[in-house]
């Protein structure tokens, strides 16, 4: 695993995941339970969970940064 871990993951600050090629830029809008975090796309303005994103699991290549 690269990138940071989601025990670091601050509210109000954007962030990009990566998982099975996909790449994903949210901000993080409110902390819902232990590793979990309500999120909005940065482009779409769409709102999600963070289990949402890894609920098909983890690939090899899932990486999360600031940016």
């Amino acid at each position: 695993m690269k990138g940071i871990s989601t025990n670091v993951i601050r509210l109000n600050k954007r962030y990009k995941l990566k998982n099975y090629g996909e790449v994903t830029e949210f901000e993080v809008m409110e902390f819902l339970n232990e590793g979990n975090f309500r999120l909005k796309d940065i482009h779409t303005l769409e709102e999600y969970q963070l289990d949402e994103l890894t609920a098909f699991g983890k690939g090899k290549d899932f990486e999360i940064r600031e940016i």
